[in-house]
Order: C-alpha cells, then structure tokens, then sequence
C-alpha cells in the first residue's frame, strides 16, 4: 500500500498540529513532527482539535531537521508561498513526504535555496501572507491521495434512514 508522509517543522499552534493529526488519521497519512514546538504534545488544546483521533495515528517525533532527515530518505516536497511549482503540476510518488513550516516563519531559507525544484505553493490572491497550515496540509494531503486513486479509504457516504434522490424517492 502506498504511503503518505506529513512532516510539520517546529509547528507552533496545538490547535493546527491537532486538525492536522485528524487530517493525518482520516487518511492513514504518517505524522512527523519536528521539535522544538511551540506546545507540549499533552496541550489540552492539541488533544480537542485531534478528538479521538490520536489512537489512529502513525506519528514520529524528531529534535530537529538534522535528526529527521538523518532518519528518512525522500522524495521531499516543500511547502511554501516562495515555491516555484504548483503543488498540483507535482506528480508525487509512493512514501512522499509533504513538509510544511512554522505558522509564523514558514520553513528556513536556506532549505528552500537547496531545493527550488521540489518547493511548491498554493496559488492565492496577491498581497496576503499564506493559507492556514491545518488547510495547506489538508490541499496537500488530498491532492495526493487523488493522484494516487484514494488508496484503502472509503469514497462513498452511507445513509442509514435516508435515500439519495435518485435511488427512488424523487426530492
């Protein structure tokens, strides 16, 4: 089965890193998040936004971007409002990994410098700083798992006390 990475790099708000665990859940996506953080992983804020979600997780925990990219080899697909690429003129392979900055910061310069072809961003109005990173991720995530025909997830929503309009019921 195909495998899907999201690293977050020093996030900073639990509430974003939270959403995104859910995101991570839902999907079957790993989550990998880089230290230092802005919050602890037992922040109450961090735990409401995931919900019950956190028990479904695939999550790794690394002291920094040395640690982490001594421990997992690419593709690397960056992130941010500086990319040269769409993120969806990317074709992204198996055991990709989608990697996000710092709420407030974004990823470091000079990672961006050393990968201009993999850095992509999200096309957006003019003047405005970014997109929420919990949304990015969200782009992100489901952009690939498009590419990849949603691989072992469910497509289809399931009524049980109602009928759609065209099985029969005419509304």
């Amino acid at each position: 089965m195909a495998v899907l990475n999201v690293v977050l790099v020093e996030p900073q708000i639990p509430q974003n890193t939270g959403n995104i665990a859910r995101t991570c859940a839902a999907t079957g996506a790993r989550l990998h998040l880089i230290g230092p953080m802005g919050f602890s992983v037992d922040d109450k804020k961090l735990k409401r936004a995931g919900l019950d979600y956190w028990r479904y997780l695939d999550i790794s925990y690394y002291d920094g971007l040395a640690d982490f990219f001594a421990k997992n080899q690419g593709p690397f697909y960056y992130f941010t409002t500086k990319g040269r690429h769409q993120y969806s003129e990317v074709s992204y392979p198996d055991h990709a990994y989608l990697v996000f900055g710092r709420e407030d910061q974004g990823l470091p310069e000079e990672l961006l410098l050393r990968n201009p072809d993999t850095c992509l961003r999200l096309p957006m109005k003019g003047g405005l700083r970014s997109l929420n990173l919990s949304n990015t991720v969200a782009v992100g995530v489901y952009e690939t798992l498009r590419q990849w025909g949603f691989p072992a997830l469910e497509n289809q929503g399931h009524l049980s006390r109602y009928i759609w309009p065209d099985e029969g019921n005419g509304r």
